[in-house]
């Protein structure tokens, strides 16, 4: 399955209530969302397994990889198209050696373009940096400089460039301004009163500067 940048949703179960996690899932992807990532910090193995297939059936028909949180062994079980890593996971080679080489393999960066440039080396098929706006998801964390974005899509060319954390419909211009690949949301859809309609003003915006990008586009 080919990446794309765009927007990428992240799920969060203080969000979404359980009793409707699917059907507010789906409007999100519905929206417009080119990938979707299953993030469950304390919900039990057999759970998360049980709504990542289910997921999976969702994003299958919407032509979107599936890209679940930390565990390449969770994401194998789901059947999933690949897996988040971040600093306190496992490396991206036993990753790839858990799922094999057509896995999607993301990594978390922070604010650190080394780390990016490592995980380019290494084979990451896409990297996040953030937090370029305070966000409830990641409290106390000091938000990332714009111009450590700008330098990561300025120096990482051959995958994508996400920027994550606090990203609204109100900021997501000035984010992509800085030449990232596109944007990864939580709250800015799924704390919505309507996920579907933030997804898609969301996905507009950043599909706008996709096409700028196009090469021979002003």
């Amino acid at each position: 399955m080919k990446l794309r940048g765009g927007l990428y949703i992240i799920t969060d179960q203080k969000l979404i209530p359980r009793e409707r996690f699917l059907e507010t899932v789906e409007a999100a992807v519905r929206g417009g969302a080119s990938i979707l990532q299953l993030r469950e910090k304390d919900t039990p193995h057999d759970e998360i397994v049980k709504i990542g297939k289910e997921l999976l059936d969702i994003t299958r028909s919407y032509g979107i990889p599936l890209i679940i949180n930390d565990s390449p062994e969770l994401a194998l079980e789901i059947g999933a198209d690949g897996v988040h890593l971040g600093e306190e996971d496992a490396g991206i080679a036993p990753a790839r050696s858990v799922l094999g080489e057509g896995a999607i393999i993301g990594v978390s960066c922070y604010g650190k373009i080394e780390r990016g440039l490592d995980a380019v080396a290494g084979g990451a098929d896409y990297v996040a940096f953030g937090t370029p706006y305070n966000t409830p998801t990641k409290p106390g964390r000091t938000p990332t400089p714009f111009e450590v974005l700008r330098e990561a899509s300025a120096r990482i060319k051959d995958i994508p460039v996400f920027a994550i954390g606090g990203i609204t419909a109100e900021n997501a211009g000035d984010v992509l301004e800085t030449g990232v690949s596109g944007i990864a949301v939580i709250t800015g859809v799924f704390g919505a009163a309507d996920p579907e309609k933030a997804a898609r003003e969301l996905a507009g915006i950043a599909n706008a500067y996709l096409e700028k990008k196009k090469p021979g586009r002003d």
